[in-house]
């Protein structure tokens, strides 16, 4: 990061606290900006508090080598990726032998009030950055699963990363569940925002799709936690009663994960799927507005489902797994249709019934657009901005705030 250095405002106390700018870093162990929910997170929470007049870092490991010219305001702690399975999915991480000490040298200089870890007992950067910090901590838990090993086995060391966290987020109540099985503690519930106004914008319509077929979609990535495969086993029986209906898959998948789904498509002899692949965010909202329903039929470990709140922000009905995690933005009957996971012949009922129904689907439509109101980045972003507050005032009172450097110390190359 090359950027001229800047002289340090001294710290301030007392009242000021509640009501001037903040110093803020994010931190992700994923690739970024490789697409994800966690970097979508942190890229939406970098822009809004930087719109509210705070001063943001993200650090994060990227296989982009010109993202700090890019983006001015990240730093790249890890260059070479390694894919991870991790999940039911392939989580993007970093190893670099020279991670600790550009971590003491960035926290050194940028002297943040509160630092904001998303996954944090993800290695290496989270973990590297918790262990060096000693300023105000906060965690972001994003996930769940069934069980994890990791945390089991090695719960010993990590209990002494998590005291060191002053603050504990989970985006929904199964994440602050999973996370709080292996590490007990007060967890406050901050769900994934999305852009409502964007997705309630009118878009220009796309050509392709004006042609008067019924347009089902899909967004995700092609693991096999997505459960695409168990839609397009539900196709034949729906196209059967409604021949005009295309699918639209969008996502990021390689090469080889899109063979496997086109292959399927040949031998079932299916006909109107699009497989259009990663798309801008621009495009995604103009498909989403175009959608005639949205389906998410994944097969477990969603600890939210931030694409069903997108569909619903952009005035559609959705139809999805009935997993816990969808259950805490869904409300079957009312703001969408759940049914049970990995089972396509109750997915094709569902998705006949809704698409038999107008009034059906228009009413899920306006439920869900009224919910998905309390879901908006500027409402997190101030729910996130409260606790960082009552976080630093709680780590200045266990003393384990920051002391103030040499005014001179030179800016991180």
């Amino acid at each position: 990061m090359m950027m001229a250095e800047t002289a340090r405002t001294p710290r301030t106390t007392g009242r000021a606290l509640s009501t001037r700018p903040l110093k803020i870093a994010l931190v992700s162990p994923y690739d970024y900006p490789f697409f994800g929910g966690v970097t979508e997170h942190i890229s939406h929470l970098h822009a809004r508090f930087k719109e509210e007049g705070h001063e943001v870092r993200i650090l994060a490991p990227s296989s982009q080598d010109d993202i700090e010219t890019a983006q001015p305001e990240v730093y790249r702690l890890g260059k070479t990726i390694i894919p991870v399975p991790a999940n039911q999915s392939i989580a993007r991480l970093t190893l670099s032998l020279t991670l600790s000490r550009r971590v003491k040298e960035i926290l050194a200089y940028e002297r943040f009030d509160v630092i904001h870890l998303h996954e944090p007992l993800v290695p290496a950067l989270p973990l590297t950055v918790l262990r060096l910090s000693k300023t105000a901590n906060v965690a972001t838990f994003h996930v769940t699963r069934d069980s994890y090993f990791g945390y089991l086995y090695a719960k010993p060391l990590l209990k002494r990363f998590m005291r060191k966290l002053h603050g504990r987020v989970a985006v929904s109540l199964t994440a602050r569940e999973f996370v709080n099985r292996y590490f007990p503690g007060d967890y406050r519930v901050i769900p994934n925002g999305i852009d409502v106004e964007a997705y309630q914008r009118p878009r220009p319509p796309l050509p392709e799709l004006q042609d008067g077929k019924i347009n089902l979609l899909f967004v995700g990535r092609l693991d096999k936690r997505k459960g695409l495969i168990y839609l397009l086993k539900a196709l034949p029986y729906v196209k059967y009663h409604f021949p005009n209906l295309r699918l639209i898959v969008l996502g990021a998948f390689d090469e080889a994960q899109m063979e496997e789904y086109h292959y399927f498509v040949r031998e079932s002899g299916l006909t109107d799927v699009v497989f259009k692949g990663f798309v801008s965010p621009e495009e995604k909202i103009r498909y989403y507005q175009q959608c005639d329903v949205f389906c998410s039929p994944a097969v477990g470990r969603e600890s939210q489902g931030v694409v069903l709140l997108e569909a619903m922000a952009a005035g559609k009905p959705v139809i999805a797994s009935a997993l816990d995690g969808y259950r805490t933005v869904v409300r079957h009957e009312q703001d969408g249709l759940l049914v049970p996971p990995a089972d396509d012949a109750a997915l094709a009922v569902g998705l006949c019934r809704l698409l038999s129904d107008a009034a059906l689907r228009r009413r899920l439509a306006e439920a869900g657009h009224v919910k998905v109101q309390a879901y908006s980045w500027a409402k997190v972003a101030r729910q996130l901005l409260d606790v960082y507050r009552e976080t630093i005032a709680e780590s200045r009172r266990r003393n384990l705030a920051d002391p103030a450097p040499p005014a001179a110390m030179p800016r991180p190359a």
